[in-house]
Parts: C-alpha cells; structure tokens; sequence
C-alpha cells in the first residue's frame, strides 16, 4: 500500500519546520502567498500541495518546485514565477516566441563543425523537453492518462521518417536482453531519484514510460520519464549544425501530431521550472586538460554562460580532462540564440585551450 501524501497544511509546516533549509521554495513561499494560494486548483485538479511537497519532504532541494501540471504556471504563478525569476536569473518573466533558425528559417551552416581536426570535441549532443497541452504533469496524472499518451506519443513517433525512422520499445514488459542493450548504450532512465519520487514522478512505474530511438542511436526520445517528452539527437565529434538540425525537424515533424503545452511570457511548458523556455540544453564533451587547471576556467565560462561540469552529469568529475560543456541559459531568449551563446562559448574556450597548448609548446 503506498504511504499517504502530506496534503497542503502538512507541507507547509514541515516547510516552516526547516530553519536551514536553502532551497528556493523556501525562499520563495512567503506566509503571505501560502495564504493566498493553499486552496486554489487548476483546471487539472492539481493543488498547491502537489507543487510543493518534493520541497517540503526534501528540505535539501536546491530548487524544491515542481509544477502539477501545465496550467499551475498560471493559477500558483505567485510562487512559479517568483522561482523561475530567481533561478534563471532574469529581472521578469518574458520569453520570447520560438525561433529555431535566423529569421526563422532553417538554415544552420553556421554552425558546422565546430571541430574539424576531431582532436578536441568527443560527442555532441543537443536535448528539448516537450509536454501535451492536453495532459498534467505526473502529479495529477491516471494509469489511463499515461497509457492513452504513450498511445498518442507512439503514433506520432511513427510520422518520423528517413533518418529519423526508428523503434520505440517501452519499459512495461520489456525482455532482458533489450534492457540489458539499452543499459549499454546508456539509453535506460530509472526510477531513482528521490526528489522526483517525492513529487510523483514514478507513479504506476513502468507503466506508459519507453524509449525510442534510431537504428544509428543518434535520435532518441525519452516517453514519460520526467517530461512528457524529451527529445535527444547527439553523435560523435563536434558536427553541431547536424545534430541541432536533426532535433529541428524531429520537433516540426511531431508538432504536426501533437500539440505541446506553451505559455507567453514562459514559452515551453516542463514539470520542472528550471527546464522550461526553450528547454534546450546543447552540450559538448570537449577535451581541455589544461585550460580547466587554469585559476579562471569557472570564472571564464561563466562569462561566456556556459555551464561546465563532469561528463557524467552535474556535481561529478572530469575524467582526462572531458569536460561537459552546454548553454546556461534556457529562458528570455530563442532557441536559435541559445545554440548560438553555446557555440560562441565552447569557441572561446577551444581558443583558450589552443593558447595553453602553443604556450607549452615553447
């Protein structure tokens, strides 16, 4: 039997309980607006509750919010919009329309390789995050509501064609010697992680979850993990006009099918705040052993809004001097700005790198 959920008035004392805690939800949730919003629903049936209860359960959570589903971005914007304002470090909440290319045309030349020699960038990888405007997020969501998205997710996925044309294989039944490829390939997402365990992220586990993904692996879309869709095209070495072209086309193929959850001033609607506007993070794996020793490597990326850390994943280490390198920046600008702010600074940083290499080489 699953244990009871703390309702509204139990996650606000437990919140009000911890003194150190430092998250953004306690910074945020003001008496004052508890007050004004603890009996409010959305059109979804989501509560206040159900956006704060990770936060409240886990009083170590560096953001601590999640939103129940796409409509809480308006009827508990007092405490969504203050948090998205905080975190994504922007003064008001105003995101502009979509834009994946200049002028809005396809056109991504300009990004080539952005490693020609192959001698520094390892792999290339650019990911979005897309929600059914039809549908809440985990919290509020039924069994039935995740099967019948998956039914219509699937469907779409079948639209793909060319290069994009590929399988999906979802995590209900799924036979041993397929889970133990997909754990291979690092394809496979699990159910363990206790902020989004806290905040519903794995009820009816497995059920309505699965992956998709091409022949070649260098398309894959994750089904119901944390979002509703999370949309992944990466291969090897530094080709990011390829990689970020083959995500474009995916997107505007399954717009076709599918409506996604927006919102003006936001842009893309996603479970976690922290995701939403474009929801686009582009990231190299760029060898730099000698510039990241350097005093001012945080300081200098930094500069250039680009987010370093190990290659597997945030708080962990590099290994030989890979690092991960992506855009720090997700909202208050287009897509097509953000691939270019990332661009610009993993150039920077190659040069950086190069410089060290020329100087040691005296």
């Amino acid at each position: 039997m699953a244990a009871k959920k703390s309702n509204t008035a139990e996650c606000w004392s437990k919140l009000e309980a911890a003194k150190d805690s430092k998250s953004l939800l306690k910074k945020c949730l003001t008496k004052e607006i508890y007050e004004q919003l603890k009996d409010k629903k959305t059109k979804f049936g989501g509560t206040l509750a159900e956006c704060i209860r990770s936060g409240a359960e886990n009083p170590d959570s560096g953001v601590g919010v999640y939103a129940c589903d796409p409509d809480a971005y308006t009827t508990f914007a007092p405490l969504l919009d203050d948090v998205i304002k905080v975190y994504h470090k922007v003064p008001e909440v105003k995101h502009p329309k979509p834009c994946f290319g200049p002028d809005g045309k396809d056109d991504f030349k300009e990004f080539a390789n952005l490693d020609p020699e192959g001698k520094y960038i390892v792999s290339t990888r650019v990911r979005t995050g897309r929600s059914h405007d039809s549908y809440g997020f985990p919290p509020v969501l039924t069994k039935e509501d995740r099967v019948n998205m998956e039914k219509v997710t699937v469907e779409a996925l079948k639209s793909l064609d060319g290069k994009l044309k590929g399988e999906y294989f979802p995590l209900l039944g799924m036979d041993k010697a397929t889970e133990k490829q997909l754990v291979e390939d690092h394809f496979l997402f699990k159910d363990d992680d206790r902020f989004l365990r806290e905040a519903s992220g794995y009820e009816d586990w497995p059920v309505g979850r699965g992956i998709f993904h091409t022949p070649d692996k260098k398309f894959l879309v994750w089904v119901n993990e944390e979002d509703h869709l999370r949309l992944i095209s990466m291969q090897m070495g530094g080709d990011l006009s390829e990689v970020y072209q083959r995500l474009v086309k995916a997107i505007n193929t399954m717009e076709k099918k599918l409506t996604f959850a927006k919102k003006r001033g936001l842009g893309y609607l996603t479970f976690c705040p922290t995701n939403l506007g474009t929801t686009l993070r582009a990231s190299v794996h760029m060898r730099i052993p000698l510039f990241s020793k350097s005093p001012q490597f945080q300081e200098f990326c930094a500069k250039v809004n680009i987010q370093p850390r190990g290659i597997h994943g945030e708080h962990t280490e590099s290994v030989g001097g890979v690092y991960d390198l992506s855009n720090k920046r997700r909202l208050g600008l287009t897509e097509w700005e953000a691939i270019k702010e990332m661009k610009d600074g993993v150039l920077a940083i190659l040069a950086e790198e190069k410089k060290l290499e020329a100087k040691a080489k005296k």
